[in-house]
């Protein structure tokens, strides 16, 4: 069975590359728009693997990685953040809150399956 995979971005385009790849490789993906989109896609249904934005309205993706972290079905749920933010504070902001790696945009799609394959296999 494919695993899936929730993909938040506010960017369409963006959102759009990362789907095409991660389709192509044989998961399923389920779109979000924002992190609040995303938090309510995630109470409704447990994903394999959580990827999300940094800077978007509204709730960011940190913000997001936290209100996921307190649920106890996203306790265990690899998160990564997929971002143009690259330094090391933000990184260290993510793993405070719960991230389990960083990708930084524009992004290689064959390093993103890369990073995905090793944290979901």
């Amino acid at each position: 069975m494919a695993k899936t995979i929730l993909a938040v971005d506010d960017s369409s385009s963006l959102r759009q590359m990362v789907v095409f790849s991660l389709k192509a490789a044989g998961y399923k993906v389920i779109e979000a728009v924002d992190g609040r989109d995303g938090l309510d896609k995630a109470k409704s249904q447990t994903v394999d693997l959580v990827l999300t934005d940094q800077n978007m309205p509204g709730m960011d993706g940190l913000e997001l990685i936290k209100a996921l972290r307190e649920m106890a079905s996203y306790q265990r749920v690899p998160i990564l953040i997929l971002t143009t933010e690259s330094s090391n504070e933000m990184k260290a902001l993510g793993r405070a809150a719960g991230a389990n790696g960083w990708l930084v945009k524009p992004f290689d799609p064959q390093r993103l399956l890369e990073v995905v394959n090793k944290v979901i296999g």
